[in-house]
């Protein structure tokens, strides 16, 4: 068994970015037998057996070596394999070195340009509380930002749960008609349950929620508010042009009055990258570079 996440990982690069299974097989650091069984169980044709090569016998202890001394040379590895009993050419074998070995690891930096449909950013925001009947509720704002266009998705909740998380996902998908490609989350609960160093475990209802749409799961780096700026900002616009002076009936109302400040003044303002353009217009450029909604519903 794989972890889910590996697995939704595997149908996301298969199917939206049309990885071939060796590069997904390569990039992921996985078999080339993992890739095709987990697209098979999605419903992918069973493909042609590849041909056998010499050097399938040793891959166990290639990976293995390469994953405790990662910067080994390809020359010293082709001698410890001979010794062994492998009789392949070199040149073949340096080629499948340079496929199998783990890249260095290297900080992670969030580059704030974004492509029109690749990122959108989403956060929950504390509005007050709300006295129902004999209860105190918090007031939480569901808020999910494109980074491109910058349009606003804005929906209350009284509950900050893992179901009113999704559910805010599901409204802003269907208000956009299209998924973004990658979400960046920060390190909410509803997203990410544990996280020690670069070890992420995720929320397994979120990873099959993204599963279904086919969308990557990405934190942002803790201590890394510049990857998460657009959100931030879009919360703190809604605190200052949305929020004052607002009166509503009940729930529904307010976010009646959520949706219309969305579709009007949200999308009627400048935006960022070129003031003389709007959200809306832009948007229009964005939005059939959105992954389509899955036929079925989650």
């Amino acid at each position: 068994m794989i972890p889910r996440d590996l697995e939704a990982e595997i149908l996301r690069l298969h199917h939206v970015e049309k990885w071939k299974v060796g590069t997904i097989a390569a990039q992921l650091g996985v078999h080339h037998d993992v890739v095709r069984r987990v697209l098979q169980q999605d419903g992918m044709p069973q493909s042609r057996p590849q041909r056998p090569s010499r050097i399938d016998p040793y891959l166990p202890f290639i990976l293995d070596t390469l994953h405790r001394y990662p910067r080994l040379p390809a020359s010293r590895l082709y001698v410890m394999c001979r010794e062994r009993g492998y009789r392949g050419n070199p040149d073949h074998f340096r080629h499948m070195i340079a496929r199998h070995r783990p890249e260095r690891p290297k900080e992670a930096f969030l580059r704030m340009t974004a492509l029109p449909g690749q990122y959108g950013q989403v956060d929950w925001g504390h509005f007050g509380k709300l006295q129902i009947g004999r209860a105190v509720r918090a007031l939480m704002a569901f808020v999910m930002v494109l980074a491109y266009s910058r349009r606003i998705f804005l929906r209350f909740y009284l509950d900050q749960r893992t179901s009113s998380f999704l559910r805010g996902h599901v409204a802003a998908f269907d208000a956009w008609n299209g998924v973004p490609r990658t979400l960046l989350y920060d390190n909410l609960k509803s997203a990410v349950l544990e996280r020690r160093g670069d070890a992420i475990r995720f929320n397994p209802l979120l990873v099959d929620f993204a599963r279904h749409h086919r969308y990557e799961i990405r934190p942002v780096a803790v201590a890394r508010g510049n990857e998460k700026g657009r959100v931030e900002r879009a919360i703190r616009y809604i605190r200052t042009s949305f929020w004052p002076a607002r009166s509503w009936r009940d729930l529904d109302d307010l976010n009646d009055q959520a949706t219309d400040w969305c579709d009007s003044h949200a999308m009627d303002r400048a935006w960022p990258g070129d003031r003389t353009r709007t959200v809306a217009d832009v948007f229009a450029e964005e939005q059939p570079r959105l992954l389509s909604l899955p036929e079925a519903a989650y």
